[in-house]
Parts: C-alpha cells; structure tokens; sequence
C-alpha cells in the first residue's frame, strides 16, 4: 500500500497551503515537516493541510502531523485541514487532533474559517 509521498507549497493572501498525496509515514512526515517549516520562512500566520482523498496515515504519520499541530500552537497559528476521508476524519477525532487542526469537507470551507 506505500504510495510515494509528494508534497508541494502555494500561497494563497495570507494563507500557506501545502497539499499532500500518498502515504503519511513517520519517513514520509520528515517531507511534511519541511514543507511546514519552509512555509514558516514566509512567516505564514494560517497553514491550510491539503489531503489527497487517497492518503493513507498510519501512526508514525499521525505523530508528524501532532508535532506540526504543537509547533503551530506554540507559534499562534491557525492550521486547518481537509481532503481526508471519511476513516482518517474520525481518527483525527478520535486521537484529539481536531482541536489543535480543524478537519474541513471542502477548501473552500476551511478557507472561509480562517
């Protein structure tokens, strides 16, 4: 089920959007996590997680993306999500990280909460 990770960044006003297809992995968060930190270069107030309906995220993923959901607390950041199935939604719930990272059906609905 490994699906080659591809992370890219864009900018919308004042929102850094970086979107996500294929497998989150603890090896593959390492990606994730540079992607954020090169969009906090651009001092990024709002951080919009852009998830391929296909991701799968395991547990090692799921701790990359809580360290990106602390640092971003830590710094006053609004990070919000959306693109994630169904199963990923309730364990973003069921794990707590729908507290720090809102999940979101559409972009436009995580855009318009920012």
């Amino acid at each position: 089920m490994s699906k080659d990770i591809q992370v890219s960044t864009s900018q919308k006003g004042d929102i850094a959007i970086i979107s996500i297809k294929g497998d989150v992995t603890a090896v593959t968060g390492e990606v994730i996590g540079n992607a954020y930190h090169d969009v906090l270069i651009s001092t990024a107030p709002k951080i919009l997680l852009q998830f391929d309906k296909d991701c799968y995220i395991n547990s090692g993923g799921l701790a990359s993306l809580i360290d990106i959901a602390s640092e971003g607390r830590k710094k006053a950041q609004k990070i919000h999500a959306y693109g994630l199935s169904d199963h990923f939604q309730k364990i973003f719930q069921m794990v707590g990280l729908t507290r720090c990272i809102p999940v979101f059906t559409t972009e436009e609905a995580a855009m318009s909460d920012f």
